[in-house]
């Protein structure tokens, strides 16, 4: 099973929508605690869903039990500790059970991409929550648009 994750940052929408198809992706994950977000342009939550049916034939799904809490992302923000951030994100996945909300048959049978804002994954929680999926399906091919 392959498995995507994107950032919007440093793209351009051409960019964006292009590495999506490109890679044949037909469900995008966004996976943003605040997907309305004005600094999101062309990936703002309301608008991105009309994007991708009408430019890629892409579906949209917002999981917000895929973001951080407002406290994980505010101690982040005010100390820039990746690692007390990873730590504390990872351990809001497994309190969630995050894995017990997903179905490993339905991933199989789509090219998901799980979407957050940072342009690159090593400080990106997309990246720590397609480490917990992989954790527990195995064969799991993480792919990183850039």
């Amino acid at each position: 099973m392959q498995l995507f994750t994107i950032g919007f940052t440093q793209k351009s929408a051409e960019q964006f929508f292009n590495l999506l198809k490109h890679h044949q992706v037909n469900v995008l994950i966004d996976t943003r605690l605040k997907p309305d977000s004005q600094l999101s342009g062309f990936a703002k939550g309301r608008d991105l869903p009309y994007f991708l049916r009408h430019l890629i034939g892409c579906d949209y799904i917002h999981n917000p039990l895929m973001s951080p809490t407002e406290a994980i992302l505010t101690a982040y923000r005010d100390n820039k500790d990746w690692d007390a951030y990873e730590i504390q994100f990872r351990e809001l996945l497994a309190e969630r059970e995050l894995i017990k909300h997903l179905d490993k048959t339905w991933f199989m049978e789509h090219r998901a991409c799980l979407l957050c804002s940072e342009h690159e994954p090593d400080h990106c929680h997309r990246r720590l929550v397609a480490e917990y999926i992989q954790s527990f399906w195995g064969e799991t091919e993480i792919w990183h648009l850039m």
